[in-house]
C-alpha cells in the first residue's frame, strides 16, 4: 500500500507551515506510524533544519527521539521538478505516512506537489489579514466574498490535475492556527467568514494550534510538543504544555487517515 501523502501548503510566509509540518510528523510517529518527510522548500529549508537539530539533540540524551525518513527534493541543488516525481514514490513506498512541507510563495514545485496531495492542510492564522490567501473579500457590515484567492484557484486547478491522473481526491483542511486563548470577537467573525467560504471554496476548517511560544523554542533542539514527556522533565510540564500536546492529538485525529496496518 502506497503512503498517504500529507502536504503542507499556503503561499503566504509565517502562517506556520513548518511548525505543523514538525508537530505532524513527530505526532504520528509516536502514534505508531512510519513517517518520511519531504522539504520542498528549497531556500528556506525550515524542516531540513529542525531534523538536522533534532539528530544533534537525540545524540545527546539517553531517551528515545522517534525520526522519520528524510528524501532529499533537490540534492544536486536545482528546483527538484525533475527529481521529486521519483523521491516521492520512493517516500511513499518507505512510509505509511509521507509529509511534505513548501515554500511561502508559489512556484512550479510546489503546485506539482499540491496534486499529489490525500490531505492537503493549509494552517491559517486566525485573522483577517491572512484570509486573502482563501479569497478576496470586502469586510464593511459584513463580510463578502469577492471571489477565490490565486491559492485558492491553484488548489482547485490542481485537484482536478489529480483526479485526471489517478482518480483521486484531495481533503483539503485549513487549519486555524495562532488562536487567541480568549473568545474574542475576531475569533467569532473568523468563524463565521470561514464558515462561508468552506462552502464555496471546498475546505473543511478547524481550530489548531493556540499562540504559544513553547512551539517556536523546541525548533533549536528539533523537538515538538510531542517529545517534552519523554525527552525532558515530566514534572515541569505545565497546564499549557498538556493543553499543546491535546491540539496535535486533535488534529492527528481530524485528518482522517487510514488505520494503522493490524
Amino acid at each position: 500500500m502506497q503512503g498517504h501523502v500529507i502536504v503542507v501548503g499556503n503561499e503566504k510566509g509565517g502562517s506556520g507551515k513548518s511548525t505543523t509540518a514538525m508537530h505532524l510528523a513527530v505526532g504520528l510517529m509516536r502514534a505508531g506510524h512510519s513517517v518520511a518527510v519531504l522539504d520542498t522548500d528549497i531556500r528556506q529549508g525550515s524542516l531540513r533544519r529542525f531534523l538536522e537539530n533534532r539528530r544533534a539533540y537525540a545524540r545527546t540524551i539517553k531517551g528515545h527521539v522517534p525520526m522519520p525518513e528524510f528524501f532529499d527534493v533537490a540534492p544536486s541543488g536545482g528546483d527538484g521538478m525533475d527529481t521529486f516525481p521519483g523521491v516521492l514514490a520512493a517516500a511513499r513506498a518507505a512510509a505509511e505516512v509521507v509529509i511534505i512541507d513548501t515554500p511561502g510563495s508559489a512556484t512550479p514545485l510546489s503546485e506539482a506537489v499540491h496534486s499529489h496531495a490525500d490531505t492537503l492542510v493549509t494552517p491559517l492564522n486566525d485573522s483577517f489579514v491572512d484570509l486573502d490567501v482563501l479569497a478576496r473579500v470586502e469586510v464593511s457590515n459584513e463580510m463578502t466574498v469577492k471571489g477565490p484567492s490565486q491559492y485558492a484557484e491553484m488548489v482547485w486547478k490542481q485537484k482536478i490535475v489529480r483526479a485526471r491522473r489517478d482518480g483521486g481526491k484531495m481533503d483539503w483542511i485549513v487549519l486555524r492556527n495562532r488562536l487567541s486563548p480568549l473568545d474574542s470577537r475576531n475569533r467569532q467573525e473568523m468563524e463565521k467568514a470561514l464558515n462561508q467560504l468552506a462552502q464555496r471554496i471546498g475546505f473543511r476548517f478547524l481550530p489548531g494550534f493556540g499562540e504559544r511560544v513553547i512551539y517556536r523554542e523546541l525548533f533549536l533542539a528539533g523537538l515538538t510538543i510531542m517529545d517534552i514527556k519523554e525527552t525532558g522533565d515530566p514534572a515541569a510540564m505545565s497546564m499549557s504544555h498538556l493543553a499543546a500536546r491535546q491540539e496535535v492529538r486533535a488534529l492527528i485525529g481530524a485528518l482522517h487517515l487510514p488505520p494503522l496496518p493490524a
